[in-house]
């Protein structure tokens, strides 16, 4: 299912430079732009992973340097029988974590300092379990690429925008009304994607981090101190196209409690199911187990 996902991921992008394409060049503004959405998304399938660890300043962490999350990947990685990840440190303070890799050949988890300093070792565990578990769904290649298209589709928005202003097309009869409003529409539909794509893994690879430690609570505890986390922190670390990739919404922050009708809203858009609803699916498991 992640592949015709992936392929329909792939498919859509290219559909959309082709019509951006179009409208700002005719015939031949489609053709490069044809070219450049295949360069984009063989970029995208081989190297989007090793970005995204890039754009974050993760480092690879030995075993010496972190043994304990050394042995913990090595216990999961065993249990779920997939290679061991490689391990990543991104030196921020906010508490998230984040799988990637377009295999579990090649797949990698990436924590944040803040992390490791606000969560004991069995909540620690159950983090890297969800992201271990979103390895074994093979989630991690269609969330790299959604993250890519969701970039791509707001670089194109801007493209369009700024041809519109231009003239683009009006000379040869195009319609700059168009244009315009595929510059407003194509951030939103960048947004639906990342809802699309987010929400239901979540659940699934909470529930599959309660399998494989055998202790969903322990998980439920970190995603509230996450949470928790994120609303007394103003920072917001991360790029817009790539929250739905950590394990909470790191755009949740906002310094202050929000009134209920605005946190329904929020939620509402939110590329994360709320945190609320995955610690009562959490321990719905417990109480079966």
């Amino acid at each position: 299912m992640n592949t015709l996902k992936t392929t329909v991921l792939l498919a859509l992008l290219t559909a959309l430079f082709m019509g951006i394409g179009l409208l700002l060049g005719g015939e031949g503004g489609m053709v490069i732009a044809l070219i450049f959405s295949v360069g984009l998304n063989f970029s995208m399938y081989w190297f989007s992973d090793k970005l995204i660890l890039k754009a974050y300043r993760a480092e690879e962490l030995s075993e010496e340097e972190a043994p304990e999350i050394h042995r913990v990947v090595s216990n999961l990685a065993e249990k779920a029988s997939i290679p061991k990840p490689q391990v990543y440190m991104i030196p921020d303070k906010m508490p998230n974590a984040f799988a990637t890799g377009r295999n579990p050949r090649h797949a990698a988890v990436a924590v944040t300092k803040g992390l490791t300093q606000i969560l004991d070792s069995n909540e620690l565990e159950a983090v890297l379990a969800h992201e271990i578990s979103h390895v074994i769904n093979r989630d991690t290649l269609i969330s790299v690429i959604a993250a890519s298209l969701a970039g791509a589709i707001s670089m194109l928005a801007v493209m369009a925008r700024w041809g519109a202003i231009f003239g683009g097309r009006r000379r040869r009869g195009g319609n700059i009304f168009v244009v315009l409003a595929l510059s407003i529409i194509a951030p939103l539909a960048a947004a639906v994607i990342q809802m699309a794509i987010s929400r239901g893994r979540e659940y699934k690879a909470d529930r599959g981090a309660g399998e494989l430690t055998g202790r969903p609570m322990a998980l439920a505890s970190a995603l509230k101190k996450l949470e928790a986390q994120n609303h007394r922190e103003a920072q917001q670390p991360t790029q817009q196209a790539t929250a739905h990739m950590f394990i909470v919404n790191p755009f949740s922050s906002s310094g202050r409690q929000r009134a209920p009708r605005q946190r329904s809203s929020s939620n509402l858009f939110s590329t994360h199911p709320p945190v609320q609803k995955r610690v009562e699916e959490l321990e719905k498991m417990a109480r079966g187990l």
